[in-house]
């Protein structure tokens, strides 16, 4: 079965499994995958992640994070950039995420990037979702 936006079904995944408080979740792997899980890692929203080689695909492993009282460190997780309507900023327009307590994930020419490595860089390009 193909689907129509791979990158909110790696969302959903992640949410769901946040939800129901499991340990590790499995995720179909592609570049972008690997590239929003690495940033997730980096601004520790996941506590680990491993790629496993199934000899097609691949699959991305990934080790979900909780504080002490079982509540997921993802408080939320939204896709903005649809296939429908692919959203687009320049670096004057890089959205900020609850008041900068998150994280919104840019693809941009430069490679995937935060939002504040993006202005960093003085570089806009497609916002792909929002972490809180």
């Amino acid at each position: 079965m193909s689907m129509s936006d791979p990158i909110a079904d790696y969302l959903t995944r992640i949410r769901n499994a946040a939800k129901a408080k499991y340990k590790n979740v499995d995720i179909p792997s592609s570049k972008l995958k690997r590239e929003i899980t690495q940033i997730l890692f980096e601004k520790k929203y996941i506590s680990n992640y491993i790629l496993i080689d199934d000899g097609r695909q691949g699959f991305i492993r990934i080790y979900l994070k909780y504080d002490e009282n079982e509540k997921s460190i993802i408080g939320g997780l939204k896709k903005i950039s649809k296939p429908g309507l692919r959203r687009y900023v320049k670096v004057n327009e890089i959205p900020r995420v609850r008041n900068n307590l998150g994280i919104a994930i840019l693809s941009t020419p430069k490679g995937v990037m935060t939002n504040m490595d993006a202005k960093k860089n003085m570089v806009g390009g497609e916002v792909i979702c929002y972490v809180w």
